[in-house]
């Protein structure tokens, strides 16, 4: 029964152990993520205003809601990587629980409610991580992420932008999926700072550059995991 004793051992799990646990879950997100070649790799905790950061590492005012990791040019950018990528934070959260379990009954860690609450969150956040749901919110859970993968033969469909140089307009120009006109710019910097930032809050999406009469990838923006 859980009485006015209990109320400490709330705050302690709410406030300690479930940012650790979360941090755990990003981090597998972006070990893997590393390992596939990704780039500009950073990793949020909490939710709200900045409080600091410290290279990748962003720690925000509610530490302990809510975390998410980014990453920019996978460089091996198929199936089984983004499988690899979105199972990651369960695999770390298993693990680390599986090493908590073995090291209490080795006699090498003390039981004690912490662990308990370490092992107990953990297995609540793999179970809701893996579970195949569109969130509240609108998001999709790993699971229901890697389900889709499995499932497809293809990738999710990527935004797709291009910056190229319009020898009529003499003018540089921001461009569509359709290849419609979103924006044009006299200079090709300009061009490229506003296609990042389309791309970037379009994720999953690759951005595209006309040189020469030939277009090569110079960004690409995959999911997001949470």
């Amino acid at each position: 029964m859980f009485g006015i004793e209990d109320i400490p051992k709330f705050f302690l799990a709410f406030f300690l152990v479930l940012p650790i646990i979360s941090l755990v879950h990003e981090g597998g997100h972006i070990f893997f993520a590393w390992l596939m070649g990704a780039k500009n790799i950073k990793l949020t905790v909490g939710s709200g205003n900045v409080l600091f950061r410290v290279g990748m590492l962003e720690v925000r005012k509610y530490y302990f809601w809510y975390g998410l990791c980014s990453f920019d040019n996978l460089r091996r950018n198929h199936r089984l990587a983004n499988i690899l990528i979105f199972f990651g934070g369960s695999l770390f959260n298993a693990i680390t629980t599986v090493v908590v379990i073995y090291l209490i009954q080795n006699d090498r860690m003390e039981a004690s409610m912490a662990t308990y609450q370490f092992t107990y969150f953990s297995l609540y956040y793999i179970f809701f991580a893996l579970l195949p749901m569109v969130y509240p919110g609108g998001s999709n859970s790993d699971g229901k992420i890697i389900l889709d993968l499995i499932r497809n033969k293809h990738l999710p469909v990527h935004n797709t932008y291009r910056v190229k140089w319009s020898e009529d307009r003499e003018e540089w120009q921001l461009l569509d999926e359709k290849r419609e006109l979103i924006q044009a710019f006299p200079e090709e910097t300009q061009a490229l700072e506003k296609a990042h930032e389309v791309a970037q809050q379009n994720r999953p999406s690759r951005l595209l550059k006309n040189k020469s009469g030939e277009e090569f990838e110079i960004r690409n923006y995959p999911t997001i995991p949470l």
